[in-house]
């Protein structure tokens, strides 16, 4: 690329009913323009293009893909083969890797010559200790790749970088929680992943926006033998009918609910949204053996004071003592002077991320 700093890198994070999409200027890495925009199946195609378009010369886009699997524990420029792989493993994230691929794939058709960049939710917890990767299930289950993997790893890896330039030992040993539409929690040891909230899919760990978050496998098992839902029926109903709005019953939106916090329906299901964050922390601070940091992230953890209020009102004996008015200021520090733990609210940026890998891949 001779003309590298006017270049530019699409970064594109699709959904079923939206793109979120970002532009790079190769050279720096500094962001020309973000964007978000309502899709149908009948204007993916065309909504791309426009995009595409708009982001001017474009020397290489890059894609959000949840699930990697046990084969890609780095980014990879795209092609037949690893693409085919990323395929098979739609059905582990039905909720994003269908979308994620049907990008590079319409990309793929309209401009076979234009790189793509396909970056992994999984691969920031490839540093994970293997016994914390392990079930308890047969060898035989194990060497067909069910384990745990851990997801939000874009999101977890720009924490990691923000937390090196501003605190020693970036952060120490630390929990991270993503709480947006999906949610985890991330167990971090000198920025780098030690466990996760998370599993073999993403519908593992904390309760959600709409997914029922740690469920014993013997209910799904009863649902199936005794209370004869299909297969297809629970999973639409675990991923998409529980969680917020399935406790709830009104929305899963958390802005929403907290204006509606005087319904019992709508209290119990905030406080058990809070109720399975305290726990995972738990289990994420004896991974740690001891914690040091405590880090909120995404769409409710950047926003929503009252839910970090009340997740760190349960944590005082792990020494955790927030200050009120640096919370609801949503301040970069919000920890008492007493505090045992440093507790920050950090903006995540994955899109940057993508963009970083970009770079460097395409420089290799």
């Amino acid at each position: 690329m001779s003309s590298q700093h006017a270049a530019r890198y699409l970064v594109i994070n699709s959904g079923s009913s939206t793109l979120k999409y970002a532009v790079f200027n190769a050279g720096d890495l500094s962001v020309a323009e973000r964007g978000n925009t309502d899709i149908t199946p009948d204007t993916f195609a065309q909504s791309l293009e426009a995009i595409l378009h708009h982001a001017g010369q474009v020397a290489a886009v890059g894609h959000r893909v949840v699930h990697g699997g046990e084969r890609f524990t780095a980014p990879v420029v795209v092609n037949d083969d690893n693409l085919a792989e990323m395929h098979s493993l739609a059905d582990l994230a039905p909720l994003h890797q269908p979308h994620n691929l049907h990008a590079i794939d319409v990309l793929r058709d309209a401009h076979p010559e234009l790189p793509q960049i396909a970056c992994f939710d999984t691969a920031f917890h490839n540093t994970q200790p293997v016994l914390h990767t392990l079930y308890a299930l047969p060898a035989s289950l194990r060497d067909k790749g069910l384990r745990r993997y851990g997801f939000h790893g874009l999101s977890y890896e720009y924490i990691s970088q923000q937390l090196d330039a501003c605190a020693s030992d970036q952060g120490g040993k630390c929990i991270a929680l993503h709480l947006g539409s999906g949610a985890s929690a991330c167990a971090m040891l000198k920025g780098k992943s030690v466990s996760s909230s998370m599993g073999f899919t993403a519908l593992d760990g904390l309760m959600m926006a709409t997914r029922c978050g740690t469920l014993d496998p013997g209910l799904v098992l009863h649902c199936q033998t005794h209370l004869g839902i299909d297969a297809t029926t629970l999973t639409s109903m675990l991923y998409k009918e529980a969680g917020l709005k399935g406790v709830s019953g009104l929305s899963a939106d958390m802005r929403a609910l907290l204006e509606h916090a005087v319904q019992p329906a709508v209290e119990q299901a905030i406080a058990l949204y809070c109720l399975y964050i305290v726990r995972a922390i738990g289990a994420l601070a004896a991974d740690l053996q001891g914690l040091d940091t405590l880090v909120f992230t995404a769409g409710v953890g950047e926003h929503a004071a009252v839910i970090r209020e009340r997740v760190c009102a349960q944590l005082g004996w792990l020494g955790v003592n927030i200050d009120s008015n640096a919370n609801l200021q949503h301040a970069a520090e919000i920890q008492a002077a007493d505090s045992k733990v440093v507790v920050r609210v950090l903006p995540t940026n994955e899109e940057w991320v993508i963009a970083q890998h970009m770079r460097t891949l395409l420089k290799a």
